[in-house]
């Protein structure tokens, strides 16, 4: 009983709101078309972008009640009012906007409608007492076009009142719906819209991962000239000192020598961590799990491991959501303060959904951090999305999907 009374209030609550936002469209409808007309003097124009500004924000509530919420289709608006103005008239969405003011306003009467079942149904239940407590005098007591003279008639209503009733807890469920789709309809970015999206996305994507690619590059080369290439040439010299001092100074070119194997050993292991840094080797061999539990039993923190994973993802997925991870990872440790980390792997068939979660300080901001950036970066070469849930205290949730059809 108490589910269906709170979805009844939360339905009612919903009518209510749709109403409101049905009338707040027709005077927004009203001032655009004033503002069009005002348009032709100068002084017009502000005004026409103000209101095409509160429409969009009106069309975004609505957009944001839809289930699912549909996303927004505008473009950004570039600077200088002639060319805002331009860009707002040119754009389909602004008319859509329009067509949906005017459409809503008819669904907002029928909203208003929908609201009064909820008394109309009360008053039929209630209405033996109301002709009760009215004097016999008052004659023209009607209940929805029935003349209600006497009590019999006014038990005779009850059940027109329970039916209504009914009407009134079933009806705001398809009313609602209909607006959904209404907005979707209306309000959803248009295939066009979608295509100049994606065209879009998919070239800052290509720019961002150039761009990671040669700084990668830049990395490699910087590692390999300061590092390997450094201990190389120094052990060169040693040997080449060695065999010089070999026949004169033998115990000199001995100790050279253990100086050179050493270097070398060193030189080894930088180039070991070098290419661990390019493509682990663990990954290489056995797979995402392999490497991520090699990672867990590396961590300073204790990582709780959750690998659902059947298959062997493609190599440029597996090293992205391996890299990902080890950065997700790598920022807990260094700046969560967090006792546990929990780590998940989760296969859905078309897509990868990887899940890091500490019991840190929280207070991760995508905005604020160049980790969580790089790893959006990444994963945007993919088509994947990073959702972080943060708040000041703790705990901190990072979830990244990675499109992978089977």
């Amino acid at each position: 009983m108490k589910g269906i009374r709170e979805r009844a209030w939360r339905e009612f609550r919903q009518v209510l709101v749709s109403a409101g936002i049905g009338l707040a469209g027709f005077l927004l409808l009203f001032a655009t078309v004033a503002s069009l007309m005002f348009s032709l003097v100068w002084i017009g124009l502000p005004v026409f972008v103000e209101v095409v500004g509160l429409t969009r924000r009106l069309a975004g509530v609505q957009r944001r009640r839809a289930t699912p919420a549909v996303p927004a289709p505008y473009a950004p608006l570039p600077d200088g009012l002639l060319r805002k103005v331009r860009t707002i008239l040119t754009e389909p969405a602004t008319w859509r906007d329009l067509a949906w003011l005017v459409v809503q306003l008819p669904v907002a009467l029928i909203g208003m409608m929908v609201f009064g079942l909820w008394p109309a149904a009360v008053q039929g239940v209630l209405m033996p007492l109301v002709r009760w407590v009215l004097p016999p005098s008052v004659d023209d007591l009607s209940y929805q076009g029935i003349q209600v003279d006497d009590q019999r008639t006014a038990w005779l209503v009850i059940p027109l009142g329970i039916l209504i009733g009914l009407a009134a807890y079933g009806v705001p469920r398809w009313y609602l719906a209909g607006e959904a789709w209404l907005a979707r309809w209306l309000l959803a970015p248009t295939a066009a819209t979608r295509l100049a999206a994606r065209v879009e996305r998919l070239a800052e994507t290509r720019a961002a991962v150039v761009d990671a690619s040669a700084a990668e590059l830049r990395r490699i080369e910087r590692d390999l000239h300061d590092g390997a290439q450094a201990r190389l040439v120094a052990l060169t010299m040693n040997l080449g000192m060695a065999e010089d001092l070999f026949e004169t100074d033998p115990d000199t070119a001995r100790a050279m020598l253990a100086d050179a194997r050493a270097g070398a050993r060193e030189a080894m292991g930088e180039l070991r961590d070098l290419v661990r840094g390019i493509h682990p080797p663990m990954l290489a061999d056995r797979g995402l799990p392999g490497a991520m539990q090699a990672l867990a039993m590396a961590s300073s923190i204790p990582i709780d491991l959750d690998v659902r994973l059947e298959r062997r993802l493609p190599a440029p997925v597996e090293s992205a959501a391996y890299f990902v991870l080890s950065e997700v990872v790598a920022n807990a440790i260094k700046h969560s303060r967090a006792e546990r980390i929990a780590l998940s792997i989760t296969d859905s068939g078309s897509t990868v959904v990887l899940r890091v979660r500490d019991d840190g300080r929280g207070g991760a901001d995508p905005s604020r951090g160049t980790g969580l950036r790089g790893i959006e970066r990444r994963l945007a070469a993919f088509d994947g999305t990073v959702r972080v849930s943060s708040p000041v205290g703790g705990p901190t949730l990072i979830e990244m999907e990675l499109p992978c059809a089977s």
